[in-house]
């Protein structure tokens, strides 16, 4: 599908099911290393960064306050609760969560912790591209995603300094896309809303810190849509059955979508977290199947009469299209008298299967709407 030859690098599997274990439990301890280990520590999150610090803090024996969204996914809340930490929930994404955790953190005199515009986290989370280059010595390319810049400012620095002949390339969502914006300027670029199902790369403005070294050491920062990301997620769960939440396949839907070439390369696609809840995957497969033309949605007028709906099963059915839902109406606007407006979910092996359908239905006499 992507010319290349693919690695998936299995953060999602990672203790707390993502890769931000990395940053926080390193910052925790080298606060212990130089003595200044606190109390109580502050921290802001969508949900992945947040069960990081609560699982570090539980293992060195640290308070953990943190602050999330009042969106952020049940799962992810549930699981930070449950490290032991206390959740305060606070606006309508990551930016006010930040600003709550700062006013905190001033007024309690916690120590706070950044996601990631903070050196030590930033190491942190390049040890993922320690044990990359470990395991794949020959790797050409290597996909990160991209929200506030830890991640990929940490493994791009790490694998450059190492060898520079890697190509490092970040992702983020179109919604999400203050890192691609700023990429290559002097200055940081914010974005007015981060909009998009992937909350885990849902920042709107990067660090500064993470964005310097994005610059010197990534070589592309590219973006995916949302019905791209779905596919990925789809096509991680019938071709790797792994769950992924929507911000860990954003780099496979880099590499699968042609947004990149990768022909003939080694690649690899960090997955870069699997907290989703059980609710959403339903969502998110539904989603996918539609972009991906393997369910369709149908409006037909047809003859308010006994047999109208039987005919259409039929038509349906000799092509092999399955019948999810199918719901008539009379009163819809436009009709005339004794017309009715049939609405149907069909699920279908493809575009091509969709067409035959849809051609079949109008040569049976349905007008498609």
């Amino acid at each position: 599908m992507s010319g290349a030859q693919i690695y998936l690098k299995y953060e999602n599997q990672q203790k707390t099911g993502s890769f931000k274990i990395r940053g926080a439990f390193n910052k925790l301890a080298c606060l212990t290393e130089r003595g200044e280990i606190p109390d109580t520590v502050v921290a802001s999150s969508a949900g992945n960064h947040a069960q990081g610090v609560a699982f570090a803090a539980s293992l060195l024996g640290v308070r953990a306050r943190i602050v999330m969204p009042k969106n952020a996914p049940i799962a992810k809340i549930s699981a930070t609760e449950g490290y032991g930490a206390q959740v305060l929930l606070h606006g309508g994404g990551y930016d006010d969560a930040y600003q709550k955790a700062l006013e905190i953190a001033d007024e309690s005199g916690a120590v706070f912790i950044h996601a990631f515009d903070d050196a030590d986290v930033i190491a942190g989370q390049g040890t993922a591209g320690l044990e990359i280059l470990k395991d794949i010595p020959a790797v050409d390319t290597v996909i990160v995603p991209a929200g506030g810049g830890g991640l990929l400012a940490g493994v791009s620095c790490c694998i450059k300094e190492i060898n520079p002949r890697v190509k490092i390339i970040g992702v983020q969502a179109e919604g999400a896309d203050a890192v691609a914006r700023s990429f290559g300027s002097r200055g940081v670029a914010s974005t007015e809303r981060a909009d998009t199902i992937a909350d885990g790369i849902a920042v709107k403005s990067p660090g500064a810190l993470p964005l310097s070294l994005i610059n010197r050491y990534a070589d592309d920062v590219v973006t995916v849509s949302d019905g791209e990301i779905a596919e990925a997620i789809l096509l991680l769960i019938e071709r790797t059955k792994q769950v992924v939440e929507p911000a860990g396949a954003a780099s496979v839907a880099a590499a699968v979508s042609g947004k990149l070439d990768l022909t003939g390369k080694k690649a690899v696609c960090v997955i870069s977290g699997g907290n989703i809840d059980v609710s959403f995957i339903q969502k998110i497969v539904e989603r996918g199947l539609i972009s991906r033309g393997r369910q369709i949605k149908l409006l037909a007028v047809v003859a308010d009469a006994p047999g109208s709906l039987e005919k259409f099963a039929q038509v349906t059915g000799r092509l092999g299209a399955n019948i999810l839902s199918v719901t008539q109406s009379r009163h819809s606007a436009g009709l005339q008298l004794g017309e009715a407006m049939l609405q149907a979910d069909l699920e279908v092996s493809g575009f091509e299967h969709g067409r035959q359908v849809t051609d079949a239905l109008r040569e049976a006499g349905y007008t498609m709407v």
